[in-house]
C-alpha cells in the first residue's frame, strides 16, 4: 500500500505492529536501538528488563500467556549474547518471538566498528526459525511481515532481524500489506483413520499427552477422547505444560525421564498414542529399550523435527486438539460404552502431613512440608511457574493442575528462564485483567540466574509471589553425582545467599518463614500485597534418587 509523503521505515514498522496488535515491546535499550525507539508512540508500551536474558524470558512468558507473538529488542551482538540462553529456551518452548537486534550504521559496516553485529544472521542459529539482515533499508517492513508469519506458523518459534540503525530514517513510498497465515495444521484424514483403526484393535491402550495439548487448548478434547476409551493417561516426560486434569481418575502421572524406567512403565500395554510430545524427552541416561517388546507406538505432533527424531513408531503431523477431536469423531460411533463413573481422586493428602519426614519442630521443614503449607491456601485460579529442580516432584504432588494454562516451566532445562517468564506471565494477567495470581516456585540457586527480573515485576506492580526454598546447594547436581558416580564435584554448595535482601534491593516486599505455620501466614500476607512479594524458607538438605522423581512436570 502507498505510504504518506515523508513516511519512513520507522513509521511503517509501528503501523504494521498496530495492524498485528503487537503493541508491547520488551527490551533493554542501547545506542543501536535508539533510532527504532525514538519518539516512542504513546499507544505502545515498552517493558524494560535490566539484562537481556530477563528480557527474552519475560517476553516468552508474556507471549505464551497472551497467545500472541511479541517483539523483543536486543542490543546488537552484545545483547543477543546475553539473551542467547533464553533464546534457546524460547525455541524449544516454541514461542513466537520477533527478536529485533540493532546493528551499526550501514556506512561503517565494512570496517566492523564497535558494536557491529558481525555475521548477524549466523549468531542466533540454530535457535531461531529464521535470521535475516535486510539488504536494503526499504526491505525492513517486508522482513517484519515475513518474520511474523514465520514465527507464528507451526511449530511456532523465535525469529531474528538485525536492523542497521540508519535504516529507520530511510524514506519509503510503499508499505507491504500484512498477511494472515494459518497457525494450525489439520491431520491427514487417511493417516488419522489408520490410527483410529489401530486404536480400535488394541487390547491394552495408553494415552501419553504432551505440552502441545495445552498450547492448542486441547484439554476438553483430550478428556473426551480418554474417557471414550477409558484409557490411562500419562504426561509425557518433562512436559513444560500441564496436559490433563490431574485429579481425574484416568490420570496416572508423568512418565519416567530415563529410557529404561520409561520403557518398564509401559510394559503392560500393546499400543501407545503420544499426542503433542517428542518420543521421548529424556534427561539422565539409564540403559534400556525405547519401548518394551511388543509395544507399538503412534505419535501426533505439529513439529516435523519431533516427528523425524522419534526413536520408534509412526508419526502424524497435526495440531493436537484437531487430531484428538478427529479421533473422537472416528471412534465414538464404534465404541458403545457407558460414561465413566466418577471416583475420588487418588492423590496424596493435600496437607502433606502423611508425607512429612520432618524430625521435629526444631529441624528445617522438608520440601513436602513447605509445599503442602502453601498448596492448602492456593487460589483456585492461580498460575504456577516452577524452577525448583530438586523438589519440584513434591510440589506437583500437592499442587495438581486442574485447569488449562495453569502451569508453566521451560522445555530446555536451562536455568534462568522461569523467574523472568513468571514476571511476563503475571504482566499478561494484568494486561488481560484476569485477576489470576502467578506463583513462582524457584530454588535459591535458580533465582540468581535472572534475578534482575524482580525489578520489572516491582515497577509494573504485577501479582507475583516468589516462593524460594533455601537449601544452600545445587541439590539436583548432587543427585546427578550419585546417579553418575561422580563424587567430589566442586562448587555444589551455595552458602551466603540471601533472597530477602536481594528482593528488598529491588523494592520487593520479602518475608522469611521458619515453619509451616509461618509459611502459611506469609503466603496469605503476600497474596494481599498489591504487587510482587518474595518468601524464603529454609528446607532440609535431603537428597533422593534422581530417576525416581517421575511425578514432577519438570
Amino acid at each position: 500500500m502507498t505510504g504518506p509523503e515523508g513516511a519512513t521505515v520507522w513509521h511503517a514498522f509501528y503501523d504494521l505492529l498496530r495492524l498485528y496488535d503487537m503493541k508491547t515491546i520488551f527490551g533493554n535499550p542501547g545506542s543501536t536501538e535508539q533510532p527504532m525507539l525514538k519518539n516512542f508512540p504513546a499507544d505502545f508500551e515498552y517493558i524494560l528488563g535490566l539484562q537481556e536474558a530477563s528480557v527474552v524470558a519475560m517476553a516468552d512468558g508474556f507471549s505464551q500467556a497472551t497467545r500472541k507473538p511479541v517483539v523483543v529488542s536486543l542490543h546488537t551482538s552484545a545483547g543477543t549474547g546475553n539473551g542467547m540462553g533464553n533464546i534457546m529456551t524460547a525455541f524449544l518452548n516454541k514461542t513466537p518471538l520477533i527478536i529485533i537486534a540493532g546493528q551499526q550504521t550501514r556506512e561503517m559496516l565494512i570496517g566492523e566498528p564497535m558494536l557491529s553485529n558481525r555475521d548477524a544472521e549466523m549468531m542466533p542459529r540454530p535457535w531461531v526459525k529464521w535470521a535475516y539482515q535486510p539488504v536494503r533499508a526499504k526491505d525492513v517492513p517486508a522482513a517484519l511481515i515475513r518474520a511474523v508469519a514465520t514465527a507464528t506458523m507451526p511449530p511456532a518459534g523465535p525469529v531474528y532481524l538485525s536492523i542497521p540503525l540508519d535504516d529507520w530514517d530511510a524514506e519509503i513510498t510503499t508499505t507491504p500489506v500484512p498477511r494472515a497465515v494459518s497457525t494450525r495444521v489439520a491431520p491427514d484424514p487417511e493417516q488419522l483413520s489408520s490410527f483410529a483403526a489401530r486404536i480400535t484393535k488394541a487390547k491394552n491402550f495408553a494415552l501419553v499427552l504432551g505440552q502441545e495439548v495445552d498450547k492448542s487448548l486441547g484439554w476438553e478434547a483430550a478428556i473426551k477422547f480418554a474417557e471414550l476409551l477409558e484409557a490411562p493417561v500419562f504426561q509425557a516426560p518433562l512436559a513444560e505444560r500441564a496436559v490433563f486434569p490431574e485429579r481425574h481418575m484416568l490420570f496416572k502421572g508423568m512418565l519416567p525421564i530415563a529410557r529404561g524406567p520409561l520403557s518398564n512403565k509401559l510394559e503392560t500395554f500393546d499400543l501407545v498414542l503420544v499426542v503433542g510430545a517428542e518420543v521421548w524427552r529424556y534427561y539422565p541416561y539409564v540403559p534400556g529399550a525405547v519401548v518394551p517388546p511388543g509395544l507399538e507406538l503412534l505419535q501426533i505432533t505439529n513439529d516435523p523435527h519431533d516427528a523425524a527424531t522419534a526413536l520408534v513408531g509412526d508419526s502424524l503431523l497435526s495440531d493436537a486438539r484437531l487430531a484428538l477431536e478427529g479421533l473422537y469423531r472416528l471412534l465414538h460411533s464404534t465404541l458403545d460404552r457407558p460414561p465413566l463413573e466418577p471416583k475420588a481422586p487418588e492423590l496424596s493428602d493435600a496437607t502433606g502431613l502423611t508425607h512429612s519426614t520432618r524430625k521435629n519442630e526444631l529441624s528445617p521443614m522438608t520440601a513436602m512440608d513447605a509445599w503442602s503449607a502453601v498448596a492448602q491456601l492456593r487460589p483456585k485460579n492461580a498460575i504456577l511457574v516452577q524452577e525448583s529442580p530438586s523438589n519440584g516432584s513434591d510440589l506437583v504432588q500437592v499442587w495438581p493442575a486442574e485447569q488449562p494454562e495453569s502451569y508453566f516451566t521451560f522445555a530446555s532445562g536451562g536455568l534462568g528462564w522461569n523467574a523472568p517468564a513468571a514476571a511476563g506471565i503475571a504482566l499478561a494477567q494484568k494486561h488481560n485483567r484476569t485477576s489470576r495470581p502467578t506463583i513462582l516456585a524457584i530454588g535459591d540457586g535458580s533465582l540468581h540466574y535472572s534475578v534482575q527480573s524482580i525489578y520489572t515485576a516491582v515497577q509494573h506492580k504485577v501479582k507475583l509471589v516468589y516462593l524460594v526454598p533455601l537449601n544452600e546447594e545445587y541439590a539436583i547436581l548432587k543427585e546427578f553425582a550419585i546417579l553418575e558416580q561422580t563424587p567430589n564435584v566442586p562448587a555444589l554448595d551455595l552458602p551466603g545467599l540471601n533472597a530477602m535482601a536481594t528482593a528488598k534491593a529491588y523494592g520487593c516486599p520479602s518475608f522469611r518463614a521458619e515453619s509451616m505455620s509461618d509459611l502459611s501466614k506469609c503466603f496469605e500476607d503476600a497474596l494481599e500485597i498489591d504487587g510482587p512479594a518474595l518468601i524464603e524458607f529454609p528446607i532440609d538438605r535431603q537428597l533422593r534418587p534422581l530417576v525416581a522423581q517421575t511425578a514432577a512436570r519438570a
